[in-house]
């Protein structure tokens, strides 16, 4: 099975790249199932349910989130009826929608969990211990298991990555929005990368008007920022995964800049 994994995708410059390239990446890598990040997703925080819909419809099989998840609050209903956009699983046990995903794509079925870090972020229960839970929950028979490691810190997302080595098929970072280049198979067939990256302008920072972000390191007070425009790119890796073992065999990090 080949698996593509979209990073945060950032406002509208990201999310018209994806919606224009969806399928032919879904064609070029023969991929059975898409995934993407879709909290930055409406003007860069958060998703609407409008936009989470015409993104599942474009060829999106499921959506992890991260810290902005709620910064929308229509999008709190949308999560409880569509299972398919999962939220950070360590929130509070009350708190609207899953953490957790299993479905199935093409006659094999996949487990899909979302995890928020706690260095730099804002406070949520221990990642390693609800994971640990979380895991429990999936049948034996669903041998594929994708994690979202939505964190700041380097050694929190790697410490996630050999914490769960050979339990799950693939651990990924995302939420600094910008790509890692130390994409591997660890022991146990799990792939990792610290973290995919972002999809989005980087004509700015992070996806972000580069002008208001250096105003809101230089002056006080300062507006939110808007998101960037021009020089779009795609980030995302390809893993392969064995369907019977739910080893990861291979793992491609991907950076393809869009046309003007």
């Amino acid at each position: 099975m080949n698996i593509l994994i979209i990073a945060d995708v950032v406002a509208r410059p990201g999310r018209i790249a994806v919606l224009d390239q969806i399928k032919s990446l879904r064609e070029e890598y023969r991929i059975d199932v898409a995934l993407m990040n879709g909290e930055n997703v409406a003007g860069g925080f958060s998703i609407t349910p409008a936009l989470a819909d015409e993104l599942f419809k474009s060829g999106f099989d499921v959506m992890t989130s991260g810290n902005h998840i709620f910064d929308k609050h229509e999008i709190i209903p949308y999560l409880e009826k569509n299972p398919r956009l999962i939220r950070p699983a360590n929130y509070p046990p009350n708190t609207p929608g899953s953490g957790l995903f299993i479905g199935e794509f093409g006659g094999c079925k996949i487990a899909v969990m979302n995890l928020l870090g706690r260095v730099f972020m804002p406070p949520v229960d221990d990642p390693f211990r609800v994971i640990e839970q979380t895991l429990k929950l999936i049948p034996d028979d669903v041998k594929i298991r994708l994690v979202d490691m939505h964190a700041e810190a380097t050694s929190e997302k790697y410490a996630m990555g050999w914490f769960l080595a050979g339990k799950v098929s693939v651990v990924y970072g995302s939420h600094t929005h910008v790509q890692t280049a130390d994409e591997r198979i660890l022991e146990g067939g799990t792939a990792y990368i610290t973290d995919v990256g972002m999809t989005g302008s980087y004509a700015g920072v992070i996806g972000m008007e580069k002008n208001q972000i250096i105003e809101r390191f230089t002056k006080f007070p300062a507006k939110r920022a808007e998101h960037a425009k021009g020089e779009v790119w795609i980030c995302a890796i390809v893993v392969e995964v064995d369907e019977q073992t739910g080893a990861a065999k291979k793992i491609t990090r991907l950076r393809l800049e869009q046309p003007e």
